[in-house]
């Protein structure tokens, strides 16, 4: 049994990662001052501390729970389109919060560090899947400020000996098999979650945004893998920061288009996914696939829910039994 601080650990792939710690026996402190994050998400065995990962009194607060074996750092901005409409609080606030919280790690002793980051890193990839070869070239803010968080962890690791895990996934989609968490974001963006909304009359119809991509049916392929899976892989890399630090792309291995997500949704709740046809959206590449390859290989790791059914089928559980979420939203 060890002990681990999660930052955002309120959050969507936060969540499922403290239960996946706490299911294996481990102990868990929490950082999240819940702007975005729900307490209710936040499994009655941890202990939370409502702050942010920049605020001194909060952190100091949290490595007082310790000591930590290591740190799981998901608290950041996300949202690619407002990294757009606002890039330098999204740089600004996503590297604050690893300088914050990694700096703090070192201080306390603690050596491990594990970055929840993303395959935006590549931008317009040179080839699909996307492996660790391809060239970092960030096409959004989003993307540029989790490449910056990246090197300033190597920083960390240059000059205070902390090892660091750098995830770089796309699309968490489904919830806990078990229904002890889910998927809740305001504004919601995924598209598993508005198009269960929307069969469930709980958001309004869907936009499919272009039809006529190079992919076999038009519309979007993108990788969707289910959140216990990237909560596991989380966990894997944990030993290899014993000696190392590594860098590693995350996907499904499949990528499934937007056509093929409102089938699937319709399948499992036995109706058709209102939506409607639009125009492209300016800078969505055609097919976003990340490899898990290298992984793979040197964890062990592979899905468990690796079907787009599965996937779909924990996520529509979850949402039909919490239809408001976890209910604590003031608007939308």
């Amino acid at each position: 049994m060890a002990r681990y601080l999660v930052t955002g650990g309120a959050g969507y792939v936060g969540s499922h990662t403290v239960l996946a710690l706490l299911d294996r026996g481990d102990e868990v402190v929490v950082l999240d001052d819940l702007s975005k994050g729900h307490r209710g998400a936040v499994a009655a065995g941890a202990k939370l501390v409502q702050g942010r990962c920049d605020d001194r009194a909060a952190l100091a607060d949290a490595f007082a729970q310790g000591p930590f074996e290591a740190v799981l750092h998901f608290a950041a901005l996300s949202l690619v389109g407002d990294s757009m409409r606002d890039p330098m609080r999204y740089i600004g606030e996503n590297l604050g919060g690893v300088a914050a919280v990694a700096g703090a790690a070192a201080k306390a002793g603690c050596r491990k560090f594990v970055l929840s980051s993303t395959a935006a890193l590549f931008g317009f990839p040179e080839r699909i899947p996307i492996d660790e070869e391809q060239r970092l070239e960030p096409v959004s803010a989003y993307g540029e400020s989790k490449l910056v968080c990246e090197r300033a962890l190597s920083w960390a690791e240059r000059v205070h000996g902390l090892r660091f895990a750098a995830l770089r996934y796309f699309n968490a989609a489904g919830a806990d098999p078990a229904g002890r968490a889910g998927e809740d974001h305001d504004p919601e963006t995924h598209l598993v979650p508005l198009a269960i909304g929307a069969a469930l009359g709980t958001r309004p119809p869907l936009t499919v945004f272009g039809t006529d991509y190079e992919t076999p049916d038009g519309t979007c392929i993108r990788d969707y893998v289910h959140v216990t899976d990237l909560a596991e892989a989380h966990l894997r890399v944990l030993p290899l920061l014993d000696h190392r630090s590594v860098r590693y792309n995350l996907g499904n291995g499949t990528g499934y288009s937007v056509k093929q997500v409102l089938e699937t949704v319709g399948q499992v709740a036995g109706r058709p996914v209102p939506h409607a046809f639009g125009p492209r959206r300016e800078g969505d590449p055609a097919s976003l696939v990340a490899s898990s390859a290298r992984l793979r290989a040197d964890t062990g790791w592979t899905p468990r829910f690796p079907a787009l059914e599965d996937i779909v089928r924990t996520a529509w559980a979850w949402h039909a039994a919490h239809p408001q979420g976890y209910g604590d939203r003031t608007t939308g």
